[in-house]
């Protein structure tokens, strides 16, 4: 239990159904959604698209959404892929001759098509109850009437602005600036956009006038973008990868997203007595960052689409060896650069309806803003999700036409004894194999109730250095830096994290980021 003397937040209690998302206003609509007859994945669409509006430099349209789904009645777990693919013009060759060693971060080189749409309509599809019309229409008003920005939005914003050219600072500024926490930002072109939808369904989107307007803003950008390679975007269903820890089971969208980088992780941490050790001390941040410093590197050798060596990566002899390479009191090197740069700009929700459907989505432009540019119609804004492929000439994870990139969006569940019982996500780029281990263990190994394991402090070894947020001592810094860390203390917090607990007993248990605008609510 947490000090009550102290700031914090307590965990959201709820028997019929829950919410947790990364902003009030999406976590309201989705509950008002499920009082009205939706399920979780009815909800998790309506909140997704006041998300596009609330945190429109977080996700959008023209962005991806990676979706792990457990049905009502049913304990088996569905995924479903929605990234979408480079443009069938997309050349490594062209790219390296343009003097690229890698991968650009913004510019047009950087756009994949646009697959979120398409998924939650997938999902909407499988999964939904109420019509398009009605789960569309608080995104809508959102996006017309206008959504006060949060206080960490803001934030984001002024981070990320420096992004934004052409007709996306037309669309994504107010007057030229960033807004300020509790200015209004509407975006009236994105309404006329889901109206389109609610109407007619993905040809609102992938054909007609804002198709139109997505490929001659592309080409007019300088892009190879067609309409066939539009209208071919669709996302795919699939089985979730797993691996266990303790007593649970791990469960991660599989490739081309990195969540099996968390299994692997947590795979190497199984060859040491965590639980032994001080939960916010240097010995465990120390050897959790030395396990991602080899995981991450297996993620960069074989994260792919496809993925052909994903059971070496998973194996038990793959940890054990790599385990053996760690030393308990001295930092290593890197094993190899990271493919691409930090960067945490996502959103993650999560919806469990009364009849114990579970949704945990994650949809992002990948950087703030994504690729900058967007479309000069209707204001689509452009993700860089193409910034995730290698240049490295027969690299699995090698740029080529209609290829879908190595993702960094992951969401999660865990089972335990054959039942799911957590759905969660940690938002924050390439930190997320991290933050769901990290997650996991606070868990597992420190019995933390599911508010302290989200809101405890956070540590990642990236090329950065090693960002160890102000929840650590001073003294656990020092001994870390003793130890041959490069400790740095990172401007932003690392990520957020949405989860919900689904209790033997019927009780739903909710659990929000303080690093974050959101909340949990239940009812």
């Amino acid at each position: 239990m947490r000090d009550f003397h102290l700031p914090g937040r307590s965990a959201v209690l709820a028997m019929n159904a829950m919410a947790a998302t990364s902003h009030p206003l999406a976590s309201l609509t989705a509950i008002e959604t499920l009082k009205a007859g939706g399920t979780a994945a009815d909800a998790a669409i309506s909140a997704a698209m006041v998300l596009n509006i609330a945190e429109p430099q977080m996700c959008g349209l023209g962005g991806d959404c990676f979706v792990l789904v457990k049905p009502a009645g049913s304990e088996e777990v569905q995924a479903l892929n929605g990234s979408g693919r480079a443009p069938a013009g997309l050349s490594a060759d062209a790219l390296r001759a343009a003097g690229h060693a890698r991968m650009p971060i913004h510019g047009i080189e950087t756009v994949t098509l646009p697959c979120a749409v398409d998924a939650m309509l997938s999902l909407h599809q499988a999964h939904g109850r109420l019509p398009l019309v009605q789960i569309l229409a608080p995104g809508i008003r959102a996006a017309e009437d206008g959504v006060p920005v949060a206080p960490r939005t803001a934030y984001d914003w002024a981070e990320d602005i420096c992004a934004l050219t052409g007709d996306a600072r037309r669309f994504f500024t107010l007057n030229g600036a960033a807004p300020a926490p509790g200015q209004v930002f509407r975006a009236p072109g994105q309404a006329e956009v889901l109206r389109r939808i609610a109407r007619q369904g993905r040809a609102g989107f992938y054909d007609g006038e804002v198709a139109q307007d997505l490929v001659s803003s592309l080409r007019a950008l300088g892009g190879s973008h067609s309409a066939d390679d539009l209208a071919a975007t669709r996302a795919t269903w699939g089985q979730p990868v797993a691996g266990s820890y303790g007593d649970v089971e791990l469960l991660e969208h599989p490739p081309n997203g990195q969540g099996a980088t968390a299994i692997l992780l947590l795979n190497i941490l199984k060859h040491f007595d965590l639980k032994s050790l001080a939960p916010f001390g240097p010995a465990r941040a120390h050897l959790e960052a030395e396990a991602a410093k080899l995981a991450y590197d297996a993620r960069n050798r074989f994260i792919a689409d496809p993925a052909p060596r994903l059971a070496h990566m998973l194996s038990d002899a793959t940890a054990e060896r790599l385990a053996a390479l760690i030393d308990p009191a001295r930092a290593m090197p890197d094993p190899a650069p990271m493919t691409e740069a930090i960067h945490r700009d996502t959103v993650y929700l999560t919806v469990v309806d009364r009849d114990r459907m579970a949704v945990s989505l994650i949809y992002s432009v990948y950087w703030g803003f994504g690729s900058g540019l967007a479309s000069a119609r209707f204001g689509i804004n452009f993700q860089n999700r193409g910034a995730g492929f290698s240049l490295i000439p027969g690299h699995p994870n090698e740029a080529g036409p209609a290829k879908r990139p190595m993702h960094t969006i992951i969401p999660g569940m865990l089972r335990r004894a054959g039942r799911v019982v957590l759905p969660f996500g940690v938002m924050g780029g390439a930190y997320q194999p991290t933050g769901h281990a990290r997650l996991v263990s606070n868990l597992v190994d420190f019995d933390l109730n599911l508010q302290a394991a989200i809101d405890a402090p956070r540590s990642f070894a990236g090329p950065d250095g090693f960002e160890v947020e102000r929840g650590y001592s001073t003294e656990t810094r020092a001994t870390l830096a003793r130890m041959g860390h490069a400790v740095t203390v990172p401007g932003t917090p690392l990520g957020g994290a949405q989860a919900i607990l689904i209790g033997e007993d019927g009780v739903l248990t909710g659990g929000s980021d303080p690093r974050k605008d959101g909340c949990a609510l239940g009812y």
